[in-house]
């Protein structure tokens, strides 16, 4: 099995639709894919989430969520304010563990890198896991700093970053966007290996999967996705 953290550099900038363009991209080269949401905010319970989403957009069914709360806050505080238990390190390991037939796959994490999934941060886990982690970036202005944060914080903890996305890519980029995709891998030392076009998350089903494998850089996607 291959384990993927898919973490942002903050929140909204596309982890969930890059989740289903990874998943999509690997199923198209062959592989069995699962994916793992620890937690999700701002949700109630019955209602469809970002795993969901990934389900529609790029046909996984193998999914797992963990915890769900009701106020659109770091997990670890919504926990608490909705009086669940939080989330452990090892409840998490071992729900992905359990996904070991597959052969590849996805952990979606929530926010930013040192976001509180419960009682532990998404760095806390990909060490625990001994993980590649994914970092899903912004097109605009901020991303050089939020990028070279993040990849700061990967190194730093003794961990191998996989390579920048760019969660949603402007049909008509702007100056900023189209300097900022020169600049990410200078500053940051991280190779952009893929872009999200913007609104794909809108897309149906076939469009979606039939795309999706493009989006990626080919000797990148050979390595981690078939």
């Amino acid at each position: 099995m291959t384990v993927l953290i898919v973490t942002g550099t903050s929140t909204e900038v596309g982890k969930t639709v890059t989740t289903a363009a990874l998943a999509a991209a690997a199923r198209a080269a062959g592989r069995s894919v699962a994916v793992c949401k620890p937690a999700q905010t701002g949700i109630a319970p019955g209602e469809p989430g970002d795993l969901a989403e990934v389900h529609r957009l790029a046909g996984v069914t193998r999914t797992v969520e963990l915890a769900r709360y009701p106020d659109p806050l770091a997990p670890d505080t919504a926990a608490r304010r909705c009086g669940q238990p939080l989330l452990t390190l090892g409840e998490v390991a071992a729900a992905v563990d359990a996904l070991s037939d597959a052969d590849l796959t996805l952990v979606e994490g929530a926010g930013g890198l040192l976001v509180r999934l419960g009682e532990f941060t998404v760095l806390d886990l990909a060490q625990k896991l001994n993980a590649p982690v994914l970092v899903v970036t912004a097109a605009g202005l901020g991303t050089l700093n939020h990028s070279e944060l993040t990849t700061r914080a990967l190194t730093s903890a003794g961990l191998h970053c996989a390579g920048l996305v760019i969660g949603s890519w402007p049909a008509t980029p702007d100056l900023a966007a189209e300097c900022n995709r020169t600049d990410l891998p200078a500053v940051t030392g991280v190779d952009v290996v893929g872009a999200i076009p913007e609104g794909a998350g809108r897309w149906d089903t076939h469009r979606f999967t039939t795309e999706a494998p493009a989006w990626f850089h080919p000797d990148w996607s050979a390595r981690y996705l078939a």
